[in-house]
């Protein structure tokens, strides 16, 4: 009974105290790297063609990690727009059967993507926000 007693104050102690900082580290490492949000997965309009993944924001960068998926003899496309440097820029990444990538930027205040089946500009489904 004592042993129980013992473990319950010494536990009550530590949380009085303020030994517990656990919470405290993790709010701020949080702020550091951001949040991680996953999305997809994004089809073509075809749907022959779709890719999802995870953006981040760790030290004032964008990171996006995103898989693609597509099984015929045409290529998928992910398109990525961003407003960044008080403009829209756009680019995009073609790949046949399964692929992967990561990519980052400076100053991203806004990421949208969509998918593509066939050539860069055929088949293209909705845009989606990612950040």
């Amino acid at each position: 009974m004592r042993k129980v007693l013992a473990a319950a104050a010494l536990a009550g102690s530590i949380a009085v105290t303020g030994l517990a900082v656990a919470p405290a580290a993790q709010a701020s490492t949080q702020s550091t790297t951001g949040s991680i949000s996953s999305w997809g997965k994004y089809y073509s309009s075809s749907h022959k063609a779709y890719t999802y993944g995870k953006t981040w924001k760790q030290n004032g960068k964008v990171y996006t990690h995103w898989y693609g998926k597509e099984a015929t003899p045409k290529k998928g496309y992910v398109w990525f727009k961003y407003y960044s440097g008080g403009g829209w820029h756009k680019f995009y990444q073609g790949w046949d059967g399964s692929y992967q990538a990561t990519w980052s930027k400076y100053g991203i205040k806004k990421l949208y993507t969509y998918t593509c089946w066939g050539s860069p500009s055929t088949y293209c489904g909705p845009v989606h926000r990612i950040y």
